[in-house]
């Protein structure tokens, strides 16, 4: 059972490498059914004072990834900031460099998903509300895929869709290196990685990559 929280003396052992195995293994149990048994109030009681996540997950807000559950975290483990689209921006780049910097976590993980609705949107051009800026930072990445795949570059065309999810991913990644010297610095040093994934929602592993 899961009821010890990660400790600062734990958090410093831990690699960028041992960390996303962690993270793996866990999707795999969950993959499986056979997730970690959790005493939620011993692990609150322990982290009240305190916390040492082991690695930062950028997600998009899709009730159908619930990060903490397909890895098979609990509290204390991992931080994970969340918007539509899984991209970056100054407060969510202000949130990597606190989980990684100040608090010590070990990886970030941009993490897409399959048959992402904010990634469709952008496919479509859709224009609606402040959800219109929210779809400019996807844009980039549908651009990209314009180029790479053949056929309609809209929300109809399958592969069209799954190849912007991974490039939204990819340069995600690419501008969280660009626009934050912290983390650049802190991943040439080998303190942190910066990896990126895409959670497939038809069976719930997470394909890095």
């Amino acid at each position: 059972m899961k009821n010890v929280a990660i400790t600062k003396a734990v958090q410093d052992t831990l690699t960028p490498q041992s960390v996303l195995q962690d993270l793996l293994d866990g999707n795999k149990r969950f993959i499986e059914g056979k997730g970690q048994a959790v005493d939620n109030g011993a692990l609150v009681e322990q982290t009240v004072g305190g916390q040492f996540p082991k690695a930062v997950v950028l997600s998009c807000i899709d009730s159908r990834v619930p990060v903490e559950t397909v890895l098979d975290q609990a509290i204390g483990d991992i931080f994970v900031a969340r918007v539509a689209g899984n991209f970056e921006n100054e407060d969510i780049l202000g949130s990597l460099e606190y989980s990684c910097k100040v608090a010590g976590s070990k990886l970030v993980l941009v993490l897409g998903h399959e048959h992402c609705g904010a990634v469709k949107a952008a496919c479509d051009g859709v224009e609606l509300g402040n959800i219109t800026h929210l779809l400019s930072n996807i844009l980039p990445a549908v651009k990209q895929s314009s180029e790479e795949v053949e056929g309609e570059a809209n929300s109809s065309n399958a592969e069209f869709v799954a190849k912007t999810v991974e490039n939204n991913v990819k340069l995600t990644i690419e501008r969280i290196r660009e626009r934050s010297p912290i983390l650049k610095e802190m991943e040439a040093n080998g303190e942190i990685q910066i990896l990126g994934g895409v959670y497939m929602l038809s069976s719930g592993k997470v394909e890095m990559i």
